[in-house]
Parts: structure tokens; C-alpha cells; sequence
């Protein structure tokens, strides 16, 4: 007997699939099999926001240890390759050593920084001439941030980016050799620079995630060569990956809705809330998997202990059971707004402050500068199943 919503789930291999048109896809899923069974991987599809919240919630049912993308079901690995590859209580005990470098004193003490940068970036962009936005903004902003986040001089942080896409399925068209050779450069450099700080004080190296990582210490040991990578590999990937598209995609919307950014530069209290609409609205992670530890019911199906559910975030982010009739339109005042762009429960984004604090100070000084925002070409986005990439924005600004 075929289980349910197998026939809309095919489509999910394709990588023609991931362009805005798949929301119309994704609705009609929410609307006929909101848990689709996909026959080719074997794993369940969820599209609505209440059992994405459901499997978010439990841990202890739904793990992560299994693999956290569909084709990590059955692979076997020696240690976590990122901390959201593991569960409570290790899942508990990591983040609490990576916690004390996004407290909030430090993430305020980091605006100063960000703005600065922001107005450099800004300071670049000629008025009443196309840009691409994302190479002239998004990527820098995004880089440069999470470079000072770690503590790496701006010298060395050149090959960030192409580090960071070569982590991303989907994102680009190198050669998986040529994609395990960044990886490789990448873990190499980020390890012999984490080892380089242990031992040292904060005085001589400051607070920098780096810098705590190098010196945390777990059951009386520091932590290992593969957890220093597993932590560095989230925090550079992730940490850059996700606000950058996100931006990226929140501004060319805006640029398609004059009425939109007159609201927002009229009435610079919407900013927090337009925050949330471009994070509801991009959704840079498109979709993270689980896998159930036993037999249990989800959205209507039995899911068997050992069968693995994928979240589709980007189609929770515009459930019209939460969203209401406007889920499918971009509001920069929207409220309430419960997206999960960065997750829920165990697993929510820890840098979350810091990617809102990015697209905030954006805004704000955009707001300053700028009477105009128009879209100036046409976007240019990957095809990866897993992060909503955007390859090129073009815009033009007016006074």
C-alpha cells in the first residue's frame, strides 16, 4: 500500500525545484499530505508548521545523531561533524561551552563594529547605479562580521567564502574533489588557529569564539581536534551562509515593493518587526531532518522507530494555519510572527542575536541614506536543497 503523498514528494530531488515557484507546491503538500512519504529516500516529509514545532519539541524522539540531511540516512559517523548533529545531554553540554561567547553584553558590544562596517559597505554604493548587491554587501557584511566573531585577522579571512560554499550541496558547480580540497584548507586552518590561542589569556587574545574554544575545557580535558572543527565548521558555514542569503533575498523583495520601503523608512519602528519578515520571508535554511528513536504518530501517519522525518521550514514559514491570508505576502509589520527560519527548542540558532542585529543595523542605516530601492535585473539564485542561496541581487538606490 502506497503511504501517503508519495506522488508529491518526487519532485523534492530536482534541483530545478528550488526556485520561489515551489511554495505553490509546498501548499498544495500542507493541503492534501502534510506528512508525504518519499519512496526513493524513505523518509517523511513534513510541511506544516505544527509538526515541524512537534518534532523541534522532543529530542528524546525525534534525534539528530542520525544525520540532519536526507542523504546522511544511514551514514555512520566517528564524531559529529557540527554540533547540530548531536543531541542532549552532549548537544547540552557543547552549547553551554560555546554559549559565554553570544551572551548578550557581547553581541550589544559588537553593534558598534557592525554599523561601522554597514556604513563602509554603504559608503561604496553609488547612487542611481545598478549594483549587485549581495557581492557589493550581503557577502562582505556577512563575512566580515562572523571574521571578527571568531577572532580571525582580515588578512586571512580571503577565502571565507569560497570555504564556506564548498559546505553547501547544491550551491555551486565544482567538483566534489575540488570541494574536499577547501573543506580540507578550511578545517586545516581553523584548527591550527584554534590551537594557536590555548593556553593564552583573554588579555592577550580577547573573547572571541575562537579564543574561548581554544581554552574551554570538558571533564577536566580541552576539547579534541574533531569537536574544535565540529564547533568552527557551524560557526563559519552557518554563521555567514544564512544571514547573507537572508538579506539578500529581504532586500530584492523590498525593491519589488516601493510601498513597502516608503512604510518602512516613514515609520523606522517597523525595523524589528521588517527583521522578522525578512527572516519568515528568505528562510535561508530550507529544510533539517530527524529521525525517530521509536514508533510514534505525527500529523496523522505512524512514523516507525528508525524512520526519519524531514522539516521543511520554508513551507512552515507559510502555513496559512499560522500565517492567516496573508502567509504568502511580504509585511514588514507583521505581529505576531512565529517563524522558525532559525529553528525551535534544543536546536534554535544560537547566533540568532547576532544575524538580527546585522539585518537590523542594515536597515537602519539604509533607512538614512536612501528615498528609493528598485530592482535593476533579475536575481540569480542556486539550486541547493539545503540553504535558499542567492548568487546575485540587482538594485539601484535613489535620493
Amino acid at each position: 500500500m502506497e503511504r501517503p503523498g508519495t506522488h508529491l514528494t518526487a519532485v523534492l530531488e530536482n534541483p530545478d525545484f528550488y526556485t520561489p515557484e515551489r511554495y505553490a507546491h509546498y501548499a498544495t503538500m500542507r493541503a492534501e499530505a502534510p506528512m508525504a512519504w518519499h519512496q526513493g529516500h524513505r523518509y517523511w516529509v513534513a510541511t506544516r508548521h505544527a509538526e515541524v514545532m512537534e518534532v523541534s519539541r522532543d529530542p528524546e524522539l525525534f534525534c539528530s545523531a542520525k544525520g540532519i540531511l536526507y542523504f546522511e540516512i544511514g551514514v555512520e559517523y566517528g564524531t559529529p561533524p557540527t554540533m547540530m548533529h548531536t543531541d542532549p545531554p552532549d548537544h547540552t553540554r557543547y552549547r553551554k561551552l560555546v554559549s559565554p561567547g553570544f551572551r548578550p553584553s557581547i553581541i550589544k558590544a559588537f553593534e558598534p563594529r557592525i554599523r561601522k562596517r554597514v556604513r563602509e559597505l554603504l559608503d561604496g554604493i553609488e547612487v542611481g547605479t545598478d549594483i549587485d548587491f549581495t557581492k557589493a554587501v550581503s557577502i562582505p557584511l556577512a563575512l566580515g562580521v562572523i571574521a571578527d566573531f571568531l577572532g580571525i585577522p582580515p588578512d586571512k579571512s580571503n577565502r571565507f567564502f569560497d570555504w564556506s560554499e564548498a559546505s553547501i550541496p547544491g550551491a555551486n558547480d565544482w567538483t566534489d574533489e575540488y570541494r574536499a580540497e577547501l573543506q580540507t584548507e578550511m578545517q586545516t586552518y581553523l584548527l591550527e588557529l584554534t590551537l594557536s590561542r590555548r593556553g593564552l589569556s583573554a588579555i592577550e587574545v580577547g573573547d572571541d569564539i575562537t579564543s574561548v574554544l581554544a581554552n574551554s575545557v570538558v571533564d577536566g580535558e580541552t576539547l579534541s581536534d574533531s569537536e574544535i572543527l565540529m564547533f568552527q565548521n557551524q560557526l563559519l558555514v552557518a554563521g555567514n551562509e544564512t544571514t547573507r542569503n537572508t538579506i539578500s533575498s529581504g532586500i530584492w523583495e523590498l525593491s519589488h515593493r516601493p510601498a513597502e520601503w516608503t512604510r518602512l523608512r516613514e515609520n523606522p519602528a517597523l525595523i524589528p518587526t521588517a527583521v522578522e519578515e525578512f527572516l519568515r520571508w528568505s528562510t535561508a535554511v530550507i529544510a533539517f531532518m530527524r529521525t525517530a528513536t521509536r514508533d510514534t504518530e505525527l500529523g496523522g501517519v505512524t512514523v516507525k522507530a528508525g524512520e526519519s522525518v524531514v522539516m521543511v521550514y520554508s513551507s512552515a514559514n507559510r502555513d496559512e494555519a499560522v500565517f492567516g491570508p496573508t502567509a504568502d505576502m511580504f509585511d514588514i509589520g507583521r505581529d505576531p510572527n512565529p517563524h522558525v527560519a532559525f529553528g525551535f527548542g534544543h536546536h534554535f540558532c544560537i547566533g540568532a542575536a547576532l544575524a538580527r542585529l546585522e539585518i537590523r543595523v542594515l536597515l537602519e542605516e539604509m533607512c538614512n541614506r536612501y528615498v528609493a530601492l528598485e530592482p535593476a535585473g533579475e536575481i540569480v539564485r542556486t539550486t541547493s536543497p539545503i540553504i535558499d542561496g542567492v548568487v546575485s541581487t540587482p538594485v539601484r538606490f535613489s535620493n
